[in-house]
């Protein structure tokens, strides 16, 4: 365990100038013979990932084995992500977690692990058209996004012009909310139409850009759809400033936003379950490394929520405030 961890702190001080090593060596423990998990995420610090973070360490306990956790700061820097993956593999672990930035991107990097013999779990976003992993544990994104989608059309009464503030054209994740929410809409609500699609990069001020714009070159606009938790507090913000009658639905569950839909800002929006997802990733990650057999898709779940059940027990454990 000691020369693994020196290995990757080398390789760490190397690529720093590139890449950093947010969360790099975070052990909960350095007890040789214990199996090790790396886990490289899509981001580091928001409250979605440390939640996810909280979880991939519990399991780590509970199952006694050692969990690195990192991530790039960003959910735009995709290099960086991959340099961390890279990073990963020279710790050599018992098996491999992360969560793809680009799919595409990451399908080279990850080859090592094979290569290695190393068992590569995805969550949050998985790779289509790739064997690599032997199991994705996510939320099933298209069906999250049509319950927004459903909520959309009943709240507009079945009929409007809408947009979408989406946080990624290239991540799996960002691509199936955009995707579930337009073809719910065109299969029981063509009538609600969908007249703009943005892609924020999950950066909030580019986002409250976008909406800006949307509203401005849509003075009847009736809805904005985020798919992720800068996006949904950046819509709900530029519509309350802009003084626009768009009703907002977003995705994930931060603090501010939950605060916009007690103040009736935001009509509602769909929470994952972060602590669940990075505690089953890891959790299948130990029983990959044993040689176990692992169900190769595992929904992690989720919940629409609004103010009138936000204190419910089932949404206060889902969500990440």
């Amino acid at each position: 365990m000691k020369r693994k961890l020196a290995v990757a702190a080398f390789a760490c001080t190397l690529a720093l100038g590139l890449t950093g090593c947010s969360g790099l060596g975070e052990r909960l423990s350095a007890s040789d013979g214990r199996i090790d998990i790396a886990v490289v995420a899509k981001g580091y610090a928001s409250p979605f990932w440390a939640t996810v973070k909280a979880g991939a360490l519990a399991a780590g306990v509970d199952l006694g084995v050692d969990v690195t956790f990192s991530g790039p700061d960003t959910e735009s820097d995709v290099v960086r992500q991959v340099d961390q993956i890279n990073l990963a593999h020279v710790q050599h672990p018992d098996a491999f977690v992360f969560a793809a930035l680009d799919s595409s991107a990451s399908v080279v990097a990850l080859q090592q692990f094979v290569d290695s013999g190393i068992p590569v779990v995805a969550f949050d976003s998985g790779v289509p058209g790739s064997d690599i992993p032997v199991t994705t544990v996510a939320t099933d994104n298209r069906a999250a996004a049509a319950e927004a989608a459903k909520h959309m059309a009943e709240i507009l009464g079945g009929k409007g012009k809408v947009a979408i503030l989406a946080q990624s054209s290239t991540s799996v994740t960002g691509t199936d909310r955009r995707d579930g929410f337009i073809d719910w809409l065109a299969e029981n609500a063509p009538d609600v139409e969908v007249v703009d699609v943005q892609y924020n990069d999950s950066d909030q001020a580019k986002a409250e850009q976008q909406a800006s714009a949307i509203i401005q070159a849509h003075p009847d606009l009736s809805g904005l759809f985020a798919t992720d938790d800068d996006g949904a507090v950046a819509a709900a913000q530029t519509v309350r400033r802009a003084g626009a009658k768009a009703t907002v639905i977003g995705f994930d569950s931060g603090a501010v936003q939950i605060g916009l839909i007690r103040d009736g800002v935001m009509a509602g929006s769909v929470t994952q379950n972060p602590y669940q997802m990075g505690y089953i990733a890891v959790e299948r990650a130990v029983a990959a490394a044993r040689g176990d057999a692992i169900e190769p898709k595992i929904d992690s779940g989720f919940y629409w929520y609004d103010a009138t059940n936000l204190d419910d027990p089932d949404i206060q454990k889902a969500v990440y405030d």
